[in-house]
């Protein structure tokens, strides 16, 4: 397979479609990477599930104060302006619409934007979570993953073979190989590693590219 975006760089590229100002809330693992790279002169306010919003970046090691963690179980710091609330209120903010953006990971996304990010096997999570609340209570619903499983299958298909997240909910994919919109119930290709084919990229992915404009290189500091 060609050459591939890192996770670190894919959290690159996402954030730097954050507006500032933007109320934002990260998933949990991968998604949390795209905190630590803010455009300059931006800053996003970071919501999570379990009652912070406002918290700022990672302590540094030993300095951990474990009171005080994001949905994930990782230490966060205080801010300024940082606010604590009830969970139940954390999720009334969600699922009344006042996050802007929610960035999540994925088993599999559908080109008509249904989102598979939780599995019932072996090795899957318990239960689906707050996602469910993000990707229909967010205002836009982002997904950062690899663009093939670790055996080379896509993971961007034409239905979810998994059970759903989220139904029509997706908006915009960050893959290793590429940047996808959803419109229409169709994949549309904005951008792609410049090393790789059109060909080759379609290849990889499990449902029709839509191409109706110049696709733009996919191009990331070394991370």
């Amino acid at each position: 397979m060609t050459a591939k975006l890192t996770p670190t760089q894919i959290a690159w590229r996402a954030a730097q479609d954050i507006a500032d100002g933007a109320y934002v809330n990260l998933g949990i693992g991968f998604p949390e990477m795209v905190a630590r790279f803010q455009p300059p002169g931006r800053q996003a306010i970071f919501h999570t599930e379990n009652g912070i919003l406002g918290f700022g970046e990672a302590p540094a090691p030993g300095a951990e104060d474990w009171d005080l963690i994001n949905a994930g179980k990782k230490a966060v710091t205080l801010k300024p302006g940082t606010a604590f609330f009830h969970h139940a209120d954390s999720f009334a903010m969600v699922r009344g619409g006042h996050l802007d953006v929610a960035i999540l990971g994925a088993y599999e996304v559908a080109e008509t934007g249904d989102l598979a990010n939780w599995s019932t096997g072996p090795k899957g999570v318990p239960a689906v979570g707050g996602a469910m609340d993000l990707v229909h209570g967010a205002k836009r619903v982002a997904v950062i993953t690899d663009h093939v499983t670790k055996d080379g299958k896509p993971k961007l298909l034409k239905r979810c073979t998994l059970p759903l997240t989220g139904v029509a909910c997706v908006t915009r994919v960050y893959s290793s190989l590429a940047v996808i919109d959803i419109e229409d119930g169709h994949f549309v290709l904005r951008e792609k590693l410049p090393s790789l084919s059109l060909s080759d990229l379609q290849s990889l992915t499990g449902a029709e590219l839509h191409i109706p404009a110049p696709v733009q290189d996919l191009v990331t500091p070394d991370l």
